[in-house]
């Protein structure tokens, strides 16, 4: 957890009655968002009454797909209050802490039933990051290198994770930061219209793609396809990863388009040929840029790690071995921040030895050009007996908009994907009415 500090709401302000919580948000924000938690098909309390010893770790055993399903509602959750937090004058770390705040509030309600004596872990699987602009990802500043507030017009990338007993659900946004939180952004640039609508239908007919008996290869051509189709560019060192129990970033990976000549010999490496198979959990991930798609180091710094579990070394710093010791303690598998240490200054001392002998990994805050419009997006999918099941992210923007066509094969699949979930929605509403009737 970060150090407890106020975080303000900035759409109803801090509470009036002259108390001082650690965290104050928007009450009635979280209460609407937990009520239509509650209306779902897997209630809170069903779910601490399966908790029981796992054996099988894939989708095969229903446990375990209920606690996919249980992260992704609390990642759905977190990103619907981020967005409406976002508007001029929100402080990046404000907002960092703020998703934080729910997932770890959310996820501490489920599964709090010891297995054996052990409490079931559970919580932020990847920290809330707030990109802007040029920034593509990986941006969770600490308490005392705030960047300025956003303001109207921002490009705003929001990118988290969460996890039930290391099952892990993943997710990311992007948005235009407009000038009240009461009116939708305008003045949209064709170029970021056309950039976020590629990088959304890319996602859409990746995660629709991967399916079980396909290939990496396949899901590549179709997401370079999509790129092609809107004139932008795939960000190249994002990559779609398999998940697994406390494994974020699995051996199957996806890259986002094939590398050429030039990219293999500046180091970019061309990815084995992989199949997908059933019970398999994927992050797909998808950034694209109206630039050339090639992230460069910037000037902010890099506080996301995780700890390289097959690598050990005497370290010989007091302040690395302390941040060495807390993060086998607190974050043995899953990506972290230095945010999350109490100590700041000693966990940037530290972390500098515990890299450079290959102890943690970092996550470079990548930037692209300065005039380059990006965006991204990502969705979690589970690959289940009855499909492909898309259970994270939210639907775009209404305000991205396009002239520009995909191939017809590809809004073939987006008309497909679009008629399945209208016709989801409708069996749920339906569900919803009928269980309300029931209830009156």
């Amino acid at each position: 957890m970060p150090p407890k500090r106020a975080i303000p709401c900035y759409t109803c302000g801090p509470p009036n009655d002259g108390t001082e919580s650690p965290f104050y948000q928007c009450n009635n924000l979280l209460q609407q968002q937990e009520e239509s938690m509650s209306d779902d098909e897997s209630s809170t309390g069903s779910v601490e009454e399966n908790v029981e010893v796992e054996e099988t770790t894939d989708l095969s055993n229903s446990d375990v797909c209920t606690k996919y399903q249980e992260a992704s509602k609390i990642v759905n959750l977190a990103l619907t209050g981020l967005i409406s937090q976002c508007i001029p004058g929100a402080k990046i770390l404000d907002l960092c802490n703020f998703g934080t705040t729910i997932i770890n509030t959310q996820a501490g309600k489920l599964y709090q039933k010891k297995v054996e004596g052990v409490a079931v872990e559970r919580g932020v699987a990847f920290p809330v990051c707030v990109s802007v602009n040029d920034v593509i990802c990986n941006l969770s500043p600490l308490g005392s290198e705030e960047l300025e507030p956003l303001k109207a017009g921002d490009i705003v990338k929001i990118d988290l994770g969460c996890h039930i007993d290391g099952y892990i659900s993943v997710a990311a946004h992007t948005l235009i930061v407009p000038e009240s939180p009461d009116s939708p952004p305008t003045s949209i640039s064709d170029e970021m219209g056309n950039v976020a609508v590629a990088a959304y239908n890319a996602m859409l007919v990746a995660a629709a793609s991967i399916k079980a008996g396909a290939t990496n290869k396949q899901v590549t051509d179709i997401v370079t396809k999509v790129a092609n189709s809107y004139g932008v560019n795939s960000i190249f060192s994002v990559r779609m990863h398999q998940m697994k129990r406390f494994v974020i970033d699995g051996v199957k990976e996806v890259a986002l388009r094939h590398p050429t000549a030039d990219d293999l010999e500046a180091g970019e490496q061309k990815l084995d040929e992989c199949t997908f198979e059933q019970a398999e959990v994927y992050a797909v991930d998808v950034a694209m840029s109206t630039g050339d798609g090639k992230p460069r180091p910037g000037v902010l710094r890099t506080t996301v790690f995780k700890r390289n579990v097959e690598a050990n070394y005497k370290l010989k710093m007091k302040n690395s071995r302390s941040l060495l010791a807390q993060v086998d303690k607190k974050f043995p598998t899953l990506p972290f921040t230095l945010a999350h240490f109490e100590d700041e200054r000693g966990a940037k001392m530290g972390v500098t030895e515990c890299v450079s002998h290959g102890l943690l990994t970092p996550y470079p805050v990548l930037h692209e050009q300065k005039d380059a419009n990006v965006a991204h997006f990502k969705c979690t999918v589970l690959l289940l007996p009855s499909g492909t099941a898309r259970v994270t992210g939210l639907d775009m923007p209404e305000y991205f908009k396009t002239d520009k066509k995909p191939e017809e094969d590809i809004q073939q699949m987006l008309d497909d994907i679009a008629a399945a979930a209208a016709k989801k929605a409708k069996k749920k509403a339906a569900k919803k009415k009928k269980k309300k009737a029931a209830s009156s």
